[in-house]
């Protein structure tokens, strides 16, 4: 081999080495943005786990039916108080799903919306306002399209609010809270009984807890404020915040104490839960 092939052989043997060295340092690079990406998803992940601890999503249906063409005027109170009600639980935290004047179509997808979106960490709410009527055992929320000539069509044509609450216990909610302001002389009932009975006892499944604007088969008069005599209560110790006990509970007394008597609310719980008005995470 002479001088010139030498030199060659030793040039193209640096070149292959510094080759070999950039592919190397490409390849490392490669590597590291790669960990840096994994580390970085990772953490991304870690973050949205950690931030979803102890979080609990609040979910309220509102309906607020008050133009029902077999009533002789409409129930203003009734647009109003889930008008005002929405806004307030909003405040409060709720992801509020409000239908006013709602059709049979109207309630169930309503229902069906709600069902969907239920988790085992959800605080569940249910507000009806309109009028009410009892089947057998059961209370039963009134559509404004109801058309009710016998106590079968009620059973048919309304909703019930039992099965709205085992709809909430078989999706595992967290708890359920309701407020029931049906209690209401409506023009159906005089249709196939001598007089109104009011609404059934709602029974509260596990971890629920029930509020009614009546005693059971007790009926009562609207006033003539802008709200219910129920919901004006309630929106006033809701605003107050506290526990959902303790909002229901003195809903319950302020309006017994006011009525003299006369409308005693009524409340059924077996709720475990610590459930607050004024935490938006609680």
């Amino acid at each position: 081999m002479n001088v010139r092939q030498l030199d060659l052989s030793r040039r193209t043997i640096a070149l292959a080495a510094a080759l070999i060295g950039t592919v190397s340092l490409v390849i490392g690079a490669h590597a590291a943005l790669n960990m840096r990406a994994i580390d970085a998803a990772k953490a991304v992940s870690t973050d949205q786990i950690t931030g979803s601890i102890g979080q609990t999503s609040r979910l309220a249906l509102v309906i607020g039916n008050g133009h029902y063409p077999d009533a002789n005027a409409p129930l203003t109170q009734s647009i109003n108080d889930a008008r005002a009600l929405s806004s307030s639980l909003r405040k409060n935290g709720f992801d509020v799903d409000m239908v006013e004047d709602a059709t049979k179509d109207d309630m169930v997808r309503a229902v069906n919306r709600l069902k969907s979106r239920i988790k085992h960490d959800t605080v569940v709410m249910l507000f009806f306002g309109g009028y009410g009527v009892q089947a057998g055992r059961e209370s039963y929320m009134l559509p404004v399209d109801a058309v009710i000539w016998k106590e079968s069509d009620v059973r048919r044509q309304g909703v019930s609010i039992d099965g709205v609450l085992d709809m909430m216990k078989e999706q595992g909610a967290k708890a359920k809270l309701v407020v029931v302001d049906a209690s209401r002389r409506n023009p159906f009932e005089r249709r196939f009984r001598s007089y109104s009975h009011g609404l059934a006892p709602i029974s509260a499944p596990d971890n629920a807890l029930i509020l009614s604007s009546a005693s059971p088969g007790k009926v009562v008069d609207d006033g003539k404020g802008e709200h219910s005599v129920l919901v004006s209560e309630f929106l006033n110790n809701l605003n107050a915040q506290g526990s959902a006990e303790s909002v229901f509970n003195k809903t319950r007394l302020a309006i017994s104490r006011a009525s003299e008597g006369d409308q005693v609310p009524t409340i059924s719980s077996s709720l475990l839960e610590d459930v607050r008005f004024g935490e938006a995470g609680g």
